[in-house]
């Protein structure tokens, strides 16, 4: 123990003996000379804070100011003013966006690429379209019909082609049948009269069948989308000079309360049936199809029967 403490003694004395060998003692001062250090070392901190803001070099001839830039972090004023900057630009683009978004309405439709703007205006321009085509051949009475279309959602050349009864019925306008691709089909569109009946028919969806009814309000005119790169059925060879491919105009009249699906329609075409001649039963991937008077008043029957028994109106879309 004696020795332990002779050392402590030992280092304070060297200490003593050699002041530059260790921290000086510290001297008490009174409270005036703290509160005099105190006011002063205030002062000095503040006179460098002003000049760190700013500072007018005394340049002979000198005819500006030159402003030192102050760090965002000893400025919270202008950080803060920053902020509310952004943020006002934040929610201006985030408005402007939105704006944006809302004035894009694309209407779905089958087949259209509405990227050419000038072929876009050709096709809507129904009412330059003539109802009656002095090429069509003439037929007494009304003809009958079957026209197919997909009403689930499916990509063709990256376009959605889909196209239902639903859709029909809410269109303001005569809607163009386009896309018609098969000689057989466009053929039958080239016969048609307007005044003709035509069965609507859901097909490559969970439950195909007939779901109403649509009528030709004009007669067959060019199908301007098979020479426009990018829609869903665009054919090079078809040209302005020598259009290959048609379509016609109709629009809804009915939508069946139930659906005639294609089991009924089977059930009927079997041997001995109302059916049994029916050519979209003979011929199924014909999009487009004669129907006889017969065939069209017995189909017409059975959709009346069924909403009948369910206790349901058709829709007549008045």
């Amino acid at each position: 123990m004696a020795g332990a403490g002779a050392r402590k003694r030992g280092a304070v004395a060297a200490d003593k003996n050699d002041p530059g060998s260790g921290e000086p003692a510290p001297k008490r001062r009174s409270s005036r000379q703290a509160s005099a250090a105190a006011a002063a070392a205030a002062e000095t901190a503040r006179k460098a804070t002003d000049e760190a803001y700013s500072f007018e070099p005394k340049v002979p001839g000198a005819a500006s100011k030159a402003v030192r830039r102050t760090p965002s972090s000893a400025r919270p004023e202008s950080a803060a003013k920053r902020t509310a900057v952004k943020a006002k630009t934040k929610v201006a683009s985030k408005k402007g966006k939105e704006a944006k978004a809302k004035g894009k309405s694309p209407e779905p439709s089958r087949g259209r690429n509405s990227a050419d703007a000038d072929s876009a205006d050709d096709d809507n321009d129904v009412d330059a379209i003539p109802a009656v085509n002095p090429e069509a051949p003439r037929h007494e009475g009304e003809w009958y019909w079957l026209m197919k279309a997909e009403p689930e959602p499916r990509l063709e050349n990256g376009v959605d082609v889909s196209f239902s009864i639903d859709d029909l019925r809410a269109k303001t306008r005569p809607e163009g049948w386009d896309g018609i691709r098969a000689y057989a089909a466009r053929n039958h569109m080239r016969t048609m009269n307007v005044g003709d009946k035509a069965f609507f028919y859901h097909s490559n969806c969970k439950e195909p069948g007939i779901v109403g009814i649509m009528e030709i309000v004009k007669e067959f005119s060019e199908d301007k989308s098979a020479r426009r790169p990018g829609t869903p059925y665009y054919d090079p060879s078809s040209t302005k000079e020598a259009p290959r491919w048609s379509l016609v105009h109709v629009e809804f009249r009915r939508k069946f309360a139930l659906p005639v699906t294609l089991r009924e329609l089977r059930e009927l075409g079997k041997l001995g049936g109302p059916l049994e001649a029916m050519q979209m039963l003979k011929q199924s991937r014909l999009s487009v199809s004669r129907v006889s008077s017969e065939e069209w008043a017995a189909l017409c029957r059975l959709a009346d029967e069924k909403a009948a028994e369910a206790g349901l109106d058709h829709d007549e879309g008045r």
